[in-house]
């Protein structure tokens, strides 16, 4: 069950009382910087319009608990999770994120004292938001006393839906009536505000987000379907060998090292959206070439000499190459996707870009939760870890390899060496 579980500087909200939020000078998917901009938020209206900042981008679907410590109800730590859709799994799930806030609070300095809790949830076609918030509301219940259970009482638990909320701690009808309060241009919100100083950048929804890294659709799919089918027949039986595989790893990075040539040639046109920017990528390599590289990248020693494209001038068409075979990943071939998803998120990560890393981690552990390299990644992501030594390994493997004879040799074992370091400071 992988959870989205990043720590943010500590700032304060409430229902009845006032929260603080401390933002850096950066943006909340990088680490925070001085000087510190304090912003108190009052009311469950202030704390509905402040979740896109603390996340990033606006949650769909989704259950976020926020930590919240001292006095001043600083908000500290944040996780996020799909809402389930069987009712049956709730309990669980309940006890699961209360375990993960309180834990890993705690393992980075000080449990909460309390949380503030998000549902998100849009009706569906002819329904209310009315019905959402009363279909949520016993998974809302469960949560309250999941984190109660740990004295993390949670001090404002609101449903966001459909451009309303709901505060379900909230006993005046006055306040907060059945029908919901609807949520206000946040434009000039004090959170707005401090974002624009601090620089804080919200990307858009989480399904915009996924949808970036998520396979094409028909009839493109059953084009790229067949590419693979006769690339894996050609491939798999020489990955398999030791002297054909030594091949295969030396013509796909060459492959690679050319599409990365040429997407950066290819710059995308001004002010065009990321669906735009996205489809003109897609254009970009054929379905033969995808499905070669796609195979290739199933070698772990290709996949981490890949993953060295990760900064400078290759950083940018590095990532819209990784996205773009992420996207070409249909159907049978969903279970080769968590290498190029992989990828995607390490550029990101790499590059200052913690949230949209942390949406392709969780879609590569979605298509295989064994995926080691995804694992590694994410948890350094989430707990705050600098990606340098990181890089720096990969670097110093670069230049090793370029001594050899001979060519690709996999460095997982110094990149595991490194993250740990990194996470001993």
């Amino acid at each position: 069950m992988p959870v989205d579980d990043a720590e943010q500087r500590p700032g304060p909200l409430g229902h009845s009382q006032g929260m603080t939020h401390h933002s850096g000078g950066s943006a909340p998917d990088s680490p925070p910087t001085d000087p510190v901009a304090q912003v108190s938020l009052r009311g469950p209206a202030q704390l509905a319009d402040a979740l896109p900042y603390l996340l990033g981008f606006h949650p769909d679907d989704s259950v976020v608990l926020v930590a919240v410590h001292g006095e001043e109800s600083r908000f500290g730590g944040r996780i996020r999770l799909e809402i389930p859709a069987d009712p049956g799994e709730w309990q669980t799930v309940a006890a699961h994120l209360a375990q993960c806030l309180d834990e890993g609070s705690a393992a980075r300095g000080g449990r909460p004292d309390g949380a503030v809790l998000y549902l998100c949830q849009d009706p569906e076609e002819n329904g209310t938001e009315r019905a959402v918030a009363d279909r949520l509301r016993p998974l809302a219940q469960l949560l309250r006393t999941a984190c109660g259970a740990r004295d993390m009482p949670v001090y404002e638990a609101l449903c966001l839906s459909g451009g309303r909320y709901f505060s379900y701690c909230c006993p005046s009808p006055g306040c907060c009536p059945p029908e919901g309060v609807p949520m206000e241009a946040s434009a000039a919100s004090p959170m707005a505000a401090a974002a624009v100083y601090a620089g804080i950048r919200v990307q858009g929804s989480l399904k915009e987000m996924e949808a970036r890294i998520a396979p094409l659709g028909k009839p493109s799919s059953a084009a790229q379907e067949r590419a693979l089918d006769a690339a894996a027949a050609e491939l798999v039986p020489r990955m398999l060998a030791a002297e054909g595989a030594t091949v295969v790893r030396a013509r796909t990075i060459v492959l690679a090292r050319r599409l990365i040539d040429r997407f950066r040639a290819a710059v995308p046109p001004p002010g065009a959206e990321v669906t735009e920017r996205d489809s003109a990528d897609d254009a970009l390599i054929t379905p033969e070439e995808a499905a070669t590289l796609i195979l290739g990248l199933q070698d772990r020693g290709t996949r981490d000499h890949a993953a060295e494209w990760m900064e400078g001038r290759d950083a940018e068409p590095a990532l819209r190459l990784w996205r773009a075979l992420s996207r070409r990943c249909p159907g049978p071939y969903a279970e080769h996707a968590p290498a190029p998803l992989t990828l995607a998120g390490w550029v990101a990560w790499s590059t200052g870009d913690q949230t949209a890393a942390r949406v392709a981690f969780v879609r590569a552990l979605d298509a295989d939760p064994d995926y080691v390299f995804a694992q590694l990644l994410h948890r350094a992501c989430n707990e705050g870890l600098d990606p340098e030594p990181l890089r720096r390994c990969m670097r110093e493997e670069r230049v090793s390899r370029r001594r050899r004879p001979g060519g690709i040799v996999s460095g997982r074992e110094a990149r595991v060496r490194a993250v740990r370091r990194a996470g001993r400071r």
